[in-house]
């Protein structure tokens, strides 16, 4: 699973394609069942997903220029 990898590029990358494919489903089941609904789903959803994916890259390039490296272990250091 992707819950297991140390860098965390590759688990932001990793939860996009996730949402991905979920958005994929929507539009065919919209298209399948004749909805729109499905569609507007999708759109929805590819916004909040880009908003969720630049404030994680913003986050990222914060921790790396106090840490110097973007491994998961050292995320939990952030805790309090």
């Amino acid at each position: 699973m992707f819950l297991y990898r140390r860098h965390f590029i590759i688990l932001l990358i990793s939860l996009e394609l996730l949402l991905l494919a979920i958005n994929m489903q929507f539009v065919i089941f919209s298209v399948f069942l004749d909805d729109l609904l499905g569609q507007l789903f999708c759109l929805l959803t590819l916004t909040v997903a880009a908003a969720e994916s630049s404030l994680g890259l913003a986050i990222l390039i914060v921790f790396y220029r106090l840490r110097g490296g973007i491994s998961v272990d050292l995320v939990n250091l952030l805790k309090a």
